[in-house]
């Protein structure tokens, strides 16, 4: 019997391929699946220049297939049009896609799409192949987008941004703790923008697949999983992703940067001492203006507190001094930075890759986020899960300095405790007998049933 061909397509950013290629190991090392894994040209090449995943999935019956894209390369918020870039991808990559699906030599039998995509989607289906969803935010994150229009019809959306503290009180599992700030930042705008328009559409097709992935574990987020099934029963939380693929591949990882990593840096973290380095970095899409890397760098530096900072090349800003205790790099190896017994703490924008590798560290966090998921992540990790400060839309060096000592001084055992408690339970998601490694069981064996019954 040859081996099901699983389609996988992730949405054209850092953190969406990472947690997908995460996912497209697993399947190809743990199963007798082949997976065509599909990226544009530009991914494809970064990926080849400056990653390990080409040379480690040369092992695996795993294949990158490039495609076209559009205009819009690199995303960078607020600087294009959400839709039109969607817009863009779908003309572009469609033809590919059409072709894929069409291949009889090589016929794909299952789509697995970015739950962001419709046109995958709607594509796949009118070839008459089963489709699933996998979204790559967290599940609280995804819970709040799925209910925005409950939140308009309720008329707690749209909102005037005079009191962005005011709590949320319609939000089903989440009332009392959620804010008007800590909603994504397109609810800030309006419910005509583009934007908004576009993410509801979008979410609102996810119960259509035959079922949800999420990178996350049920330790984690329990309730609001408990939630989404009630609107998406066929639902399945694989992750930590990363930790799942170490696991299953006893103790080997792979790369999936789309930047070159500086890996000088860990001979420098091996020389300080332990719990005493704040990591800073805002991942790979977030522009830092020079005024708010000013005010970061005053914090760090007034806390008295050693740090390792990620600035791109690109991020713009303004360069920033060591001061005798730091170190500067344009991109590190993250999870080797956070595994690191010198890091006791993360500066992060929490995106759900960087907040959930934090989580698997057991590092506790400053968050300091700036769309998407991330305003939603921030507050969990401050006001429900107890591993960090949120320090959502108040980035001044006082604010740095002070919430830089809550969790390296102030209340570092209060954080470093709960830190290490979801640290363990992240790791028992993963092994035999944990939520996850069922989960992705279960998974298998459903592409393995609706292949068989397409």
């Amino acid at each position: 019997m040859s081996k099901l061909h699983i389609l996988i397509f992730p949405a054209p950013s850092q953190g969406h391929i990472t947690s997908m290629l995460n996912l497209a190991e697993l399947l190809c090392a743990t199963t007798s699946f082949r997976v065509t894994f599909l990226v544009p040209a530009y991914i494809h090449r970064r990926l080849s220049q400056h990653s390990n995943a080409t040379s480690r999935l040369n092992h695996l019956p795993l294949r990158l297939h490039p495609i076209p894209h559009g205009p819009h390369e690199d995303i960078r918020p607020g600087s294009f049009d959400v839709k039109d870039w969607l817009d863009s991808l779908s003309s572009t990559a469609q033809p590919s896609l059409r072709e894929l699906l069409a291949d009889d030599e090589d016929p794909i039998d299952c789509v697995i799409s970015d739950g962001i995509l419709s046109f995958v989607l709607e594509t796949a289906e009118e070839a008459g192949v089963p489709v699933f969803y996998m979204r790559t935010l967290s599940a609280c994150a995804f819970w709040v987008y799925f209910c925005l229009p409950h939140l308009i019809q309720s008329q707690e959306l749209p909102f005037d941004c005079d009191d962005l503290d005011l709590t949320m009180v319609n939000l089903r599992g989440m009332e009392g703790v959620l804010r008007r700030r800590d909603l994504p930042r397109c609810c800030r705008h309006g419910l005509d923008s583009r934007t908004m328009q576009t993410i509801m559409h979008q979410t609102l097709q996810t119960p259509r697949p035959r079922g949800l992935i999420l990178n996350t574990f049920d330790h984690l987020e329990a309730p609001t999983l408990d939630l989404i099934r009630t609107r998406i029963p066929n639902l399945y939380a694989v992750g930590p992703l990363h930790a799942h693929l170490k696991t299953r591949l006893t103790g080997n990882s792979s790369s999936t940067s789309l930047w070159e990593e500086d890996k000088t840096c860990l001979k420098w973290l091996d020389d300080q001492p332990e719990n005493s380095v704040f990591y800073v970095s805002f991942g790979s899409i977030v522009r830092v203006t020079a005024e708010a890397q000013t005010e970061l760098w005053h914090g760090l530096v007034n806390s008295g507190k050693r740090f390792l900072w990620v600035v791109r090349t690109d991020s713009g800003g303004m360069e920033i001094a060591d001061g005798g205790r730091g170190r500067v790099v344009g991109w590190a190896p993250q999870e080797a930075v956070l595994a690191h017994p010198a890091v006791g703490g993360f500066v992060t924008h929490c995106g759900w890759n960087s907040t959930l590798e934090s989580v698997v560290a057991g590092v506790p966090m400053v968050c300091w986020p700036h769309f998407g998921d991330q305003q939603v992540n921030s507050r969990f990790v401050d006001g429900v899960w107890g591993i960090g400060r949120d320090m959502k839309d108040h980035c001044d060096r006082v604010v740095v300095e002070k919430m830089v000592r809550d969790v390296m001084e102030d209340r570092s055992c209060e954080f470093q405790r709960r830190a290490r408690d979801l640290a363990k339970a992240a790791r028992e998601s993963v092994v035999e007998g944990g939520t996850s490694y069922y989960d992705l069981d279960r998974l298998i064996q459903d592409i393995r049933d609706v292949c068989s019954a397409a």
